[in-house]
């Protein structure tokens, strides 16, 4: 009888010492998860599938979508490779909108690539593509979440997927014709879901989005005045022996510390937030990225 009292009390110390550790072990910071994460966790960008678009004030590093796109992302690789936007501009900027480049006389003919091409509004798959998990209350699909470091939304089961309209987003312009997108890019500088499934995202600004907002709003003569907003260059990363991309890594999306990243964005347990909303939004949530580390 002595023995089985003393068993239970060492039993019920461990559990309030387990229960007083729990307590003791508050969710961690953002910050926090970013820099307790393994070196596993991260990866270099695809230099193939990376752009460097050259501004007046700086580089923008693009990286490009080819699972949910790969006919833009080949077409839009030619174009640059065959430079096609050399002595082009970006010749609309709508403040909090977008900011759209290429050709604004529509003249200029692509010499190996296609001047249009068909829209890939959405990926459509037999088996479900799996995702990192964000929201399944989103307003415009079923659930959102992260596809290899790029904001996605999808239908019910997942057969269903495409990029999302965040800051950043890197997509195709186009007429009120469908597969009339080809030539004009332009990258999305306010959250704006309502275009969702009308355009063909195919990419998303990774850095530089600052050299993207310092552009020039109106140009100083006409419409058609190729030295506003001038495009330096333009360059697939793996055709250069040296860029801003080379030296970039960025949280895999699929990895623990990122589904730990989303939780802790999800409910701040920072000491200045008095009020947990306990949602996130798919937009709200940038993929961490970092200099790449030197492995000793």
């Amino acid at each position: 009888m002595i023995r089985k009292t003393l068993i239970s009390l060492v039993v019920s110390a461990l559990a309030v010492t387990s229960t007083a550790s729990q307590s003791n072990d508050k969710p961690l910071s953002p910050a926090k998860v970013i820099a307790q994460s393994s070196q596993n966790e991260w990866r270099a960008l695809d230099l193939e599938n990376t752009l460097i678009l050259s501004l007046n004030t700086g580089d923008v590093v693009i990286e490009l979508n080819p699972l949910l796109a790969p006919n833009h992302v080949a077409n839009f690789k030619k174009l640059v490779r065959e430079g096609f936007y050399k002595d082009l501009n970006v010749y609309r900027f709508v403040e909090g909108f977008v900011a759209q480049g290429g050709d604004i006389s529509e003249k200029k003919q692509p010499k190996t690539a296609s001047k249009s091409i068909a829209a890939e509004f959405t990926k459509t798959t037999e088996k479900p593509i799996t995702i990192q998990l964000v929201d399944s209350k989103d307003g415009y699909a079923d659930k959102t979440g992260f596809l290899n470091g790029f904001a996605v939304a999808q239908n019910t089961t997942g057969t269903q997927t495409w990029q999302t309209h965040c800051i950043g987003n890197f997509a195709m312009a186009r007429g009120n014709e469908l597969d009339s997108g080809g030539t004009e890019f332009y990258v999305i500088l306010g959250n704006h879901r309502y275009l969702d499934l009308n355009i063909t995202s195919f990419g998303r600004v990774v850095t530089g989005i600052e050299h993207i907002q310092r552009l020039d709003r109106k140009p100083k003569t006409t419409i058609e005045d190729v030295s506003f907003n001038p495009i330096r260059n333009f360059v697939v990363a793996a055709d250069l022996s040296d860029s801003p991309a080379h030296n970039i890594e960025v949280m895999k999306t699929n990895s623990d510390s990122f589904k730990q990243y989303i939780e802790s964005r999800r409910n701040r347990p920072e000491p200045w937030f008095h009020h947990q909303a306990n949602y996130v939004d798919v937009c709200g949530l940038n993929v961490p990225k970092r200099v790449k580390t030197t492995e000793k």
